[in-house]
């Protein structure tokens, strides 16, 4: 063999070797991850340790060199913690680990991602502080570690990175000063942290990208920090004090369904605060019916003030004792080590007696989307419209976090407008989960008990006491319709007009004869976008679809109501729907030329669908 072809054969010998060495340290660091994170048995199946090449792994890129580039591991219910030997990958430019369960600290080799141009941690329970090291990440574009229990202050060597256009830190325990430079970035959000703004304390912190024109509400939240945080809750509770005296003796019942029948569970109490029944008892006045501010299937919620006088509401079951309220109160406490997200109302704490069982939440200054539409004084402000779409979106990403990021997922069971709250800043949270079930996937899909609010429960749900995440989907979109409408889900002072009893049917009714403007709200004084009322409609339909399978996922909704997919769904929905009436319009026409039309006639009338 000639000097030349020597050199030429080393040379490939030497190619091969690396990209040997390259795929086998990168398939280690990656396997080292799977193993840390505990993903499910099925889940990154294909992932195999003996395999030396990475790239033909799910869920991972690779460029032209076999070098990884991208991972992407969201929604796969892990529940472990991140390997540091991520970060021996340097030409990875996307991480994206969002929607699981991962807990424990950031690693510091984080910072060793020098090629990282988009890092997505949200959505998991990560904690401890967030590790400076992350400032080295010269080329990040993208931050996302929202939603998670993060403590500490934001270092600020994150003001160094100059490529950064998103930086999303909100929902966490932050604490301190955020860092000025981060104000600069296009768009941050800060929100949900003990933060303090300091010189920027005028400053949103979130930054806003939509078009504030369309809402007359005043941005609440602009004012943070300690100060200003203060002046609005003490302004609240001054205004909530005489809303609350008197809003018990309006109060309306509605029908409720409850079927007996749950299996017990023991609880693991975490870190929830146990407090005492005298210190609960102080706080609401002796349950002072004055300071009643609901009462749902499983008993009465009260206003109260702690001793350091945080306002709280104190949910009081009176039904415990039996097998639904003592599980109701089981379920409610377990809940909290897995739904924890911004649209979800965060448990406190508890309190147990031989004779009591007690949960408290953090008290909602605006209480809730049916007081606002339907309950409100006369001196209050109409819910504009603008506010009504945010709430319509920030229930729905609540809703997606119970389905399909939670493990064991959550079923709701009595989603309306009584259930969201809205907090200072008019945000959606999901509350009341004394009806909610909690769904181990690895058993089962659906659970038998009824639950739930008539003129909300889905029709199948109903009928054969099988529910899914589809029962919530439908009970969603009738809160739509409260949204959009401000009525209630059951009306029977309608039955004056001849009209339908149901809101979905009076709605249908309205959208097959065009009449979107008799649908909306006359509280809005048509001071709303009536192509964004066309499309609430039109997600609510899809949501109330009788068959549960032809119903979007929270997470299709999500996307429809951001814009995303709508008409494609719209228009196949329609065709359905044209099919079914030829269909009943056919049926009808059959009865007519029978031998007695006209007894035939008044049958289909009274019986046929609306």
């Amino acid at each position: 063999m000639s000097l030349k072809m020597e050199l030429v054969f080393g040379a490939l010998l030497l190619a091969f070797l690396n990209s040997f060495v390259l795929s086998d340290f990168q398939g280690d660091a990656l396997y080292q991850l799977k193993v840390s994170m505990g993903a499910p048995a099925n889940q990154l199946t294909d992932w195999n340790p003996n395999q030396v090449n990475p790239c033909t792994w799910s869920n991972v890129i690779c460029d032209s060199n076999n070098q990884v580039t991208s991972v992407t591991l969201s929604g796969m219910n892990c529940s472990g913690t991140l390997s540091p030997k991520i970060g021996m990958l340097k030409t990875l430019t996307t991480l994206t680990l969002k929607g699981n369960g991962i807990t424990g600290l950031i690693p510091k080799e984080f910072g060793n991602l020098s090629s990282l141009s988009s890092l997505d941690l949200g959505n998991n329970r990560l904690s401890g502080e967030i590790p400076s090291s992350l400032g080295e990440l010269k080329r990040l574009q993208f931050l996302t570690l929202s939603q998670n229990n993060l403590t500490g202050a934001i270092p600020k060597a994150l003001s160094g990175l100059e490529n950064l256009i998103n930086i999303l830190l909100d929902s966490n325990n932050l604490n301190g000063q955020i860092p000025e430079q981060l104000f600069q970035i296009p768009k941050y959000n800060f929100t949900g942290n003990h933060l303090n703004c300091g010189a920027n304390f005028l400053k949103p912190c979130e930054s806003d990208s939509s078009d504030s024109g369309a809402s007359n509400k005043p941005k609440i939240g602009i004012v943070v920090g300690i100060v200003g945080g203060t002046v609005i809750l003490l302004l609240f509770g001054g205004l909530l004090f005489f809303v609350c005296k008197g809003r018990h003796k309006g109060y309306k019942r509605e029908v409720f369904v409850d079927v007996a029948g749950e299996v017990d569970r023991r609880i693991a109490f975490g870190q929830l605060k146990r407090f005492a029944y005298r210190e609960l008892q102080l706080a609401t006045d002796n349950f002072n019916e004055k300071n009643i501010l609901g009462q749902g299937g499983f008993g009465k919620v009260y206003k109260g003030v702690l001793q350091d006088n945080t306002k709280v509401a104190v949910k009081r079951l009176t039904d415990f004792e039996s097998p639904g309220g003592d599980a109701a109160f089981q379920r409610e406490v377990e809940m909290i080590s897995v739904a924890v997200h911004r649209n979800l109302l965060r448990l406190i704490g508890f309190c147990t007696t031989p004779s009591e069982r007690l949960l408290v939440y953090p008290f909602m200054p605006n209480l809730s989307v049916a007081y606002r539409l339907r309950e409100r004084k006369p001196e209050e402000p109409v819910l504009d419209w603008a506010t009504r779409k945010s709430v319509a979106l920030g229930a729905a990403r609540g809703l997606e976090y119970l389905h399909e990021h939670c493990n064991p997922k959550i079923i709701h069971r009595d989603v309306k407008a009584a259930n969201v709250l809205l907090d200072e800043d008019f945000e959606a949270v999901v509350g009341d989960f004394g009806l909610a079930k909690l769904v181990d996937v690895r058993k089962t899909n659906v659970t038998t008990q009824v639950r739930g609010t008539m003129g909300h429960i889905a029709p199948e749900y109903l009928s054969t006491g099988k529910s899914s995440e589809r029962t919530d989907v439908f009970g969603y979109g009738i809160m739509l319709l409260e949204l959009v409408t401000g009525q209630r889900a059951i009306d029977f002072s309608r039955l004056e007009e001849e009209d339908d009893v149901l809101l979905l049917d009076h709605v249908k009714k309205l959208e097959r004869e065009k009449r979107l403007d008799a649908i909306v709200d006359r509280n809005l004084n048509k001071y709303y976008n009536i192509q964004e009322v066309e499309m609430m409609i039109q997600v609510a339909l899809l949501c109330t679809q009788a068959s549960p399978e032809d119903r979007p996922a929270m997470s299709e909704v999500v996307r429809m109501l951001e814009g995303e997919g709508l008409a494609e769904r719209w228009e196949e929905w329609q065709h359905v729907e044209v099919t079914r009436r030829q269909e009943y319009e056919r049926l009808q026409r059959r009865f007519d030329w029978g031998e007695d039309s006209s007894y035939n006639q008044d049958a289909i009338e009274l019986s046929g669908g609306r």
